[in-house]
């Protein structure tokens, strides 16, 4: 009578065992190798956790201060009602100045840049709190210990973090602080930025009119503007209006091909408006030549020529100061610039380190390398595999 062996039997039995059975017992034998090194795991984990703990009571404590404020917000110049009025150069310095399609971006980035930074390490001789010893390792410790972003409800959050809740308070105030100097000094707005391009223009106009109006007196004194009188007088007052208007429109056609092509509709037919401004004031200035000529008065000619540029610098100049005078009404207007909604106060609780959850991390993660070990250790045959529960 033939016997089947036992180690046969004994793998017939456990090929015939269920799929799922075997992973328990696997499981089982896992579980039970965990439990004989219970104490190893155990005073693996308690040990990390404490060493975290030590470590963590050695680290300073950080405190962060935040300012909320509010960037002035574009919208629609009152000076759009005077376009119409005051024709294609008022159109040409709203062309030119593209409005800010993100103003927060802007206002984030002058707070990030390295004026603002430079400003306050001299301010608050970061150098020293730092213990950097070049101004660049200065800025970029500061910038780490900043954070400025720009949230969707348009709210502008500056954070500071630092050793002492006073300072990070005081720096989180004096980054608004900076912002609102710089939006005084730098033209970050469509209105400013208007304004700024109509002062600097009035500037040079001012100046060609001051020799203009001298030229001027000097032929009045010698009585050579009484010879440009009736039709002649009329011809010069349209010539000025003329040249002014296709001053106009040259620096409106400027500005439009900054940003379209040659092929624009809109930019082709102002230059068909202004090729027919330019043959309008050939004819003008050929007539004005024939009235004086029909005098037989040469020193008419030069007369009529300094009258001509003085009408025109002083309507041009008027045109400047009706539009300079509208982009101040709307800066001043929006010199509500940066708003403070919240200023920084000075914290009373840390922000960092946290230090029960760099223990909890730390515990964990000993815990996880010492069952790995074990197991480890199971695997190169260091210990055997407890058989009882097979």
């Amino acid at each position: 009578m033939s016997t089947t062996p036992p180690d046969a039997g004994g793998s017939t039995a456990q090929a015939a065992m269920p799929e799922g059975a075997v992973d328990e017992i696997s499981l089982l034998e896992m579980l039970q190798v965990l439990w004989e090194h219970k104490w190893m795991l155990i005073g693996t984990t308690l040990g990390a956790g404490v060493l975290a703990a030590g470590v963590t009571l050695l680290m300073p404590n950080y405190y962060t201060a935040t300012a909320r404020i509010l960037p002035p917000q574009q919208n629609s110049s009152s000076a759009a009602a005077l376009l119409g009025q005051l024709g294609g150069l008022a159109a040409a310095a709203g062309g030119n100045i593209a409005g800010i399609r993100n103003p927060n971006d802007l206002y984030v980035g002058m707070m990030k840049s390295r004026t603002v930074a430079d400003r306050l390490i001299e301010r608050f001789e970061l150098k020293n709190y730092f213990d950097a010893d070049s101004q660049n390792l200065t800025q970029q410790k500061l910038a780490k210990a900043s954070k400025i972003a720009a949230g969707k409800d348009g709210i502008i959050s500056v954070s500071v973090e630092a050793k002492d809740p006073k300072l990070a308070a005081d720096l989180a105030d004096a980054y608004v602080e900076e912002l609102i100097r710089l939006t005084g000094l730098l033209a970050v707005t469509e209105a400013s930025q208007r304004r700024l391009f109509f002062e600097r223009q009035l500037a040079k106009v001012r100046d060609n009119l001051a020799v203009a109006e001298t030229d001027a007196r000097e032929a009045l004194s010698k009585g050579g503007l009484a010879l440009v009188e009736g039709q002649g007088r009329s011809l010069v007052e349209a010539s000025a209006r003329l040249r002014a208007q296709i001053t106009a429109k040259e620096v409106q056609i400027g500005a439009m091909r900054g940003f379209a092509a040659e092929t624009n509709p809109d930019l082709q037919l102002m230059q068909r408006e202004l090729g027919a401004l330019r043959a309008e004031l050939g004819r003008v200035e050929g007539a004005s030549g024939q009235v004086a000529d029909a005098k037989n008065a040469p020193v008419a000619n030069e007369n009529v020529r300094k009258l001509r540029e003085l009408r025109y610098l002083e309507t041009l100049q008027e045109l400047l100061v009706r539009q300079a005078e509208a982009a101040r009404l709307d800066e001043a207007r929006d010199l509500s610039l940066v708003q403070v909604l919240d200023s920084a106060a000075s914290p009373d609780r840390k922000s960092s380190p946290k230090r029960a959850l760099i223990v909890l991390v730390a515990a964990a993660l000993a815990f996880l390398v010492a069952m790995f070990g074990v197991f480890a250790l199971r695997m190169l045959g260091t210990h055997a595999w407890p058989r009882s529960v097979r």
